[in-house]
């Protein structure tokens, strides 16, 4: 194998030193074209363009009628024999054979006698046009022996390189063939028995543990793989017997990981909702508190009495809110229809309750109720106040500034439908199949407390309820959430089930 590699570099090496050869070829060529034939005609051409202008510029100087045409003239000649002179000095900065020198020289002498002429004031009829016609045809001549000189050197230079092409062309044939060789002997002898190892071993770890291995009696490398190989199938017999064992205990590691990840996201879940919910009704009975200390003196019989049955009511709130939790992670952990107590419900008189208490926790949040009793349903109570309640508690709590929010309530044919709308913060588009996930929280809630579980309810207590919830919201302009239930009529009642009046308990909400 070694040899192989170490033949393929030298092959590599030979290949490069004989491109980098065919390459020097062809810079040499271009570079004679590059270096010497494009910058003399490019000199040549300035010549012509300049000389050329100059006869013009001659006749006008003679056919100017004032001294500031006159003057104008002269620095226009002034700027050709400027450009004439810089293409002069290009054109002898270029090395150029005996006989372009000569016709160079020839040029410059003529062109100085044109210039001569042309300087004098008074000047014979006609010699400076024949002064003129001399030097431009010797510069004609110059050009065209340059021109015919480049092309000689552009098809040197094609013949170079297409020379260059073939010998590359046929290095790497050559190059191709032996490296083709060289693979066939590598795949003859190391190749084939290296996948024949690797597929033995696929079938060794498809617990194949029947195989014979070949090449155990090989000295090189690939008997030492083999004979590896036969150690590994020894040993994956004997993994073979433990693996189910493994298998089993694993198994049980993960469900008590699971288990512990469930307890502990409840906990934090747990922790952060009653943070949140008692906060407020903390911050009723603390306030009563301190104005009873404030004003012990000045406060009369009907006052006291007044604000300590606010404070009894909050409590009172406070206990529902333990209860409320409670039964929540009674939802969730356990099998929710354990929980179902069905009854006569007005669903009116309900929601108008959660409504009354929802005030009561935020007097700021402006609430406005529109029912139409008697809506009567057949469900649990507890479970439509938490439906309703943490609809209703998460329109004021994503209601910046404690904005409207209506709550409707109507017939719709077999249906009794509840809707509640807020003008608040939204769900983004993205979102809104999501909301309902257990734990699940918008982007847009950051900063808000709030456990992710109260949608989740309230799907799952309108679906045990035979209902469903439909969510329309687009961000920073508000939510609207639609309760659907059947009515009593539509819903067949089991035999023995409670037929008392309509169930209308005060309660409190969480989120």
């Amino acid at each position: 194998m070694s040899l192989v590699f170490l033949f393929l570099f030298l092959l590599v090496i030979v290949l490069g030193l004989e491109s980098l050869r065919s390459l020097s070829y062809v810079n040499d060529a271009s570079a004679q074209i590059r270096m010497r034939w494009l910058p003399s005609t490019r000199a040549l051409g300035d010549l012509n363009n300049f000389t050329t202008d100059f006869p013009a510029a001659e006749a006008a100087s003679l056919r100017a009628d004032s001294a500031a045409e006159h003057a104008a003239i002269q620095r226009q000649m002034a700027d050709l024999d400027r450009g004439i002179a810089a293409a002069q000095h290009a054109y002898r900065e270029i090395r150029h054979d005996a006989a372009e020198d000569e016709l160079y020289a020839r040029f410059e002498a003529q062109w100085s006698t044109y210039r001569s002429i042309i300087a004098r004031e008074v000047s014979p009829e006609g010699m400076s046009k024949s002064a003129y016609d001399t030097a431009s045809d010797t510069l004609g001549i110059l050009t065209e022996r340059n021109i015919a000189s480049a092309r000689d050197a552009s098809e040197r230079s094609d013949l170079v390189y297409a020379q260059a092409r073939s010998r590359i062309a046929l290095a790497i044939m050559l190059a191709g063939l032996l490296v083709v060789g060289a693979t066939l002997h590598v795949t003859r002898s190391i190749s084939a028995p290296l996948v024949d190892l690797a597929k033995r071993m696929h079938r060794l770890a498809a617990d194949e543990t029947s195989i014979e291995v070949q090449g155990t009696q090989r000295q090189d490398e690939i008997g030492e793989m083999a004979r590896a190989v036969v150690v590994f199938r020894n040993n994956a017999i004997d993994l073979a017997q433990n693996r189910q064992a493994l298998a089993q205990q694993a198994a049980m590691l993960q469900e008590k990981l699971a288990e512990e990840q469930r307890l502990t996201l409840l906990q934090r879940n747990f922790v952060s909702m009653a943070s949140h919910e008692f906060r407020t009704p903390l911050a009723i009975i603390d306030g009563h508190a301190q104005r009873f200390i404030s004003m012990r003196d000045r406060l009369t019989a009907d006052e006291l009495t007044q604000r300590a049955r606010k404070v009894r009511s909050t409590v009172s709130r406070m206990t529902q809110l333990i209860d409320n939790l409670i039964g929540s992670a009674r939802l969730i952990d356990g099998r929710i229809e354990l929980n179902y107590h069905p009854t006569r419900v007005d669903l009116a008189a309900l929601v108008r309750e959660i409504c009354h208490l929802q005030r009561e926790l935020t007097p700021d949040a402006e609430i406005i109720d529109r029912l139409a009793p008697p809506l009567v349903v057949y469900g649990d109570a507890g479970l439509l106040r938490q439906l309703f309640g943490n609809l209703l508690s998460n329109a004021v709590k994503y209601s910046p500034d404690t904005g409207l929010i209506q709550v409707t309530a109507a017939r719709q044919g077999a249906q009794i439908a509840v809707v509640i709308e807020d003008h608040g913060i939204g769900i983004p588009e993205a979102e809104q199949e999501h909301v309902f996930e257990r734990y699940y929280r918008g982007s847009n809630t950051s900063g808000i407390v709030g456990s992710g579980v109260g949608l989740y309810l309230v799907r799952t207590i309108a679906e045990l309820h035979h209902g469903s919830v439909v969510l329309d919201s687009r961000e920073d302009e508000g939510s609207r959430f639609s309760v659907q239930l059947p009515s009593l009529a539509a819903h067949a009642e089991p035999p023995g089930a409670d037929t008392e009046s309509d169930v209308s308990v005060p309660g409190s909400t969480y989120s």
